[in-house]
């Protein structure tokens, strides 16, 4: 959050009109100081924001006494924050004898924050204990950009056990669109090294995953592992096609588009000023494209039995990678400008000087705008669970009737249990309500199937997360 000026009462005046919110907080005094300095550890925690105390919590500008003891108490709490944070402390004089007190921090540059041994978090305008998962994936990222799964040694690993073809392949196509300076040798170990992927003579596990020959990736690394799947319908109740493939990212990326050549239909279309029609595959390959090295690039593999998923409906394809979204980005901010900080920067930069990926924090934007230029419904990027799935969608499709199954069974059962509550309910009251012979993957999958077809939706993120019916139109 960019630092806005509070000198004036004017802009005092602007800021308390827009209200409590996720960066503001309005505090009648400073005798709430410590409830006051939890919540500036929490916007340490995320985005920054303002406690503007003397005003009230429904924005009215009311102001209170103000000596140099004052702001030294305040001072004392926020001093309590650890690691020390420093934000900026301004008066505003609104009347004689009364003033308000503005505190602004930024987004802090060493989370997880800590004030009196407790981490905090906004959610909406209201602060809360953040929870011991949320204060280890924090801390996590904060240690991510020196120690991560892709930068430590593959032990026992050579490069015989790499694709060199593929090595050289990559290096060549980088000079030649000018993205990496020719190394002067085509030795492996040198472009190894050039690309950050060997260092003192040890390979680093981002190379097996780049270059692994398959055979040794599928026994040692079986993350490194792609699904695919064409089902008949809007669910996975039956399957038209189901393979498996194992290897390095450029096998998979390959695979992937081998089976969208195979299943994706052509789609026919006009542009004015043109006689000929224009025939082209439904979901445009660099968009899927764009997808595909997305998940490879930012998903976890530090996760037992990762994968990524490629799956085709009749009314749309999904791309899914294991591993929640870092650094506090929200589905949201992938359809805006935003940084690009993959999870895995070596396989990323690699992505990057083979051409793979165009531009840097854009993949997602080009996606939604491919999409959109090729008639398609809005890009949807998901989380949920500990996966992230990017969807294409088909425009104006209209499902065929089918009989009923146990998939359908769920579905209205599901549904019923969110009409009972209007607020929602979490996906364990739902799992639990069901009973025993419903499977929380199960349960995931019905929610999934009623929120594709616009029947249901999930509010907030993690534990926090509750479904709800929505309304008929």
């Amino acid at each position: 959050m960019r630092s806005v000026a509070v000198s004036t009462p004017d802009q005092l005046e602007a800021l308390a009109a827009k209200g409590e919110s996720e960066t503001q907080e309005f505090k009648r005094t400073t005798g709430t100081r410590k409830e006051a300095a939890e919540t500036l550890c929490a916007m340490l925690n995320q985005r920054g924001g303002h406690v503007l105390f003397g005003v009230t919590p429904e924005g009215n500008v009311v102001g209170q006494q103000v000596a140099e003891r004052t702001i030294e108490e305040v001072s004392a709490e926020i001093q309590r924050i650890d690691p020390p944070a420093f934000p900026t402390v301004e008066r505003v004089r609104i009347a004689k004898n009364r003033e308000v007190i503005a505190v602004h921090v930024g987004q802090g540059s060493s989370p997880p924050y800590r004030y009196r041994g407790t981490a905090f978090l906004r959610v909406g305008n209201t602060t809360r204990a953040m929870l011991a998962d949320e204060y280890n994936r924090i801390l996590f990222e904060r240690m991510h950009s020196h120690q991560r799964w892709e930068n430590q040694p593959v032990d026992g690993w050579t490069i015989d056990d790499l694709d060199v073809a593929e090595i050289r392949n990559t290096v060549a196509e980088a000079v030649h669109i000018g993205r990496l300076n020719e190394p002067g040798s085509r030795e492996p170990e040198e472009l190894l090294r050039g690309l950050g992927l060997l260092r003192d003579g040890i390979l680093f596990r981002a190379a097996a995953v780049l270059f692994g020959h398959t055979e040794r990736l599928e026994f040692e690394m079986p993350q490194c592992l792609l699904r695919v799947a064409r089902f008949r319908g809007l669910d996975r109740s039956e399957f038209l096609d189901n393979r498996q493939f194992n290897g390095n990212a450029f096998a998979l990326l390959a695979s992937a588009e081998r089976f969208l050549r195979d299943h994706v239909p052509i789609a026919s279309r006009f542009e004015s000023g043109r006689m000929a029609r224009i025939d082209e595959p439904l979901y445009p390959p660099l968009a899927t494209r764009e997808a595909m090295a997305n998940a490879i690039c930012h998903r976890d593999y530090a996760l037992g039995g990762s994968s990524i998923g490629l799956a085709m409906y009749d009314d749309r394809l999904e791309v899914t990678s294991t591993g929640p979204l870092h650094f506090g980005l929200t589905p949201d901010d992938l359809f805006g400008p935003h940084d690009s900080r993959p999870w895995n920067p070596l396989i990323a930069r690699t992505f990057y000087r083979r051409g793979i990926i165009e531009e840097w924090g854009r993949g997602t934007l080009k996606m939604a705008e491919l999409a959109h230029a090729a008639g398609l419904s809005n890009t949807e990027i998901e989380e949920l669970g500990d996966c992230v799935t990017v969807r294409f969608r088909r425009a104006a499709y209209v499902p065929p009737r089918r009989g009923g199954n146990k998939a359908i069974d769920r579905q209205e059962a599901v549904l019923a249990l969110l009409d009972r509550v209007e607020e929602g309910l979490p996906l364990r009251e739902i799992v639990t309500s069901l009973g025993t012979g419903t499977s929380k993957r199960q349960v995931l999958r019905t929610l999934a199937d009623l929120r594709n077809q616009g029947l249901a939706r999930s509010y907030g993120r993690g534990l926090a997360a509750r479904w709800k019916r929505v309304p008929s139109e």
